[in-house]
């Protein structure tokens, strides 16, 4: 198995594949950095499901996937900006929207539960030039937006009456974060499938946000999880005929559980000192 991965790489069959969802694995846990930073993970969840119903829509009308998710997840994203919603709840019925939408979708259409489940569980393994494009425009269009927007977010976060008091026009990076996470999770559910996309944006942003002493190391810790998670899990999937998005997801998982045990029992043997040691002191990209 350890020479499985330098195969794939001069196997044209898995070549677009494996580089598709290696772009995607580094770009989309920074967007669930700072989607944790402003306590909205269900995002993920929420615009993955929008992504998958307009998905299945768009392949019942013969447009790719990764088109037809971009529109749903877009719209959900611009709807939520204009209406101002806050928290968590406007990604509930996201999620409760999409899920009801897809399934209606798969029952009345000649696409049927096929592609649906193969939206749900990821068709990595048929991914082509279009959906390695989307990738690339993806990290590209995250890497001139997100220095931009990390400022603006970050500000937002811990100076919340900042924008208010100075009247900024704080709806412009709101709704530029809100549309990347779109893209993102359009692209990523298209790809990966919806729960190896909700996963790839919420665990490791999940466990960087416990571990990294700083924001800085957060987003590194954050990209360097997902992309370890993506290599073992492609590794194993393909080396045990598995499918790749539950092993994905548990590959995420266990990495996150494995990290979080060495801080979890350094913490234990602090509680005891009669003084607070330095590294007991919460970052402050650590939520409450």
């Amino acid at each position: 198995m350890t020479s499985l991965l330098p195969d794939i790489l001069f196997d044209p069959l898995f070549r677009v594949p494996f580089v598709t969802g290696l772009l995607l694995a580094a770009v989309l846990p920074l967007i669930g950095a700072f989607l944790m930073l402003r306590e909205e993970w269900l995002a993920a969840l929420g615009l993955a499901h929008l992504a998958a119903a307009s998905a299945l829509l768009g392949l019942a009308l013969g447009v790719p996937a990764v088109i037809g998710g971009t529109f749903g997840a877009v719209a959900g994203g611009t709807a939520k900006a204009v209406f101002r919603a806050r928290g968590n709840a406007a990604y509930g019925f996201m999620i409760l929207i999409g899920w009801a939408s897809m399934l209606l979708v798969a029952a009345n259409t000649a696409v049927g539960d096929s592609l649906g489940h193969a939206l749900i569980d990821g068709q990595l393994y048929f991914a082509g030039t279009v959906d390695l494009a989307a990738a690339v425009i993806l990290l590209f269009s995250s890497a001139a937006a997100l220095p931009w927007l990390g400022r603006k977010l970050l500000r937002a976060r811990f100076f919340p009456h900042f924008e208010r008091a100075n009247q900024l026009p704080a709806w412009r990076w709101h709704l530029g974060m809100d549309l990347l996470a779109a893209v993102g999770m359009a692209v990523g559910t298209a790809t990966l499938g919806l729960m190896a996309a909700f996963a790839l944006v919420f665990v490791p942003s999940w466990f960087a946000f416990r571990a990294a002493a700083s924001w800085h190391w957060t987003l590194i810790l954050s990209a360097l999880a997902g992309t370890a998670g993506y290599l073992i899990a492609f590794a194993l999937a393909l080396g045990l005929d598995q499918p790749f998005g539950p092993v994905f997801v548990a590959a995420l998982v266990v990495l996150a559980a494995l990290a979080a045990i060495p801080r979890r029992f350094m913490f234990a043997r602090r509680e005891g000192s009669p003084r607070p040691c330095p590294g007991q002191v919460r970052s402050a990209a650590e939520p409450e």
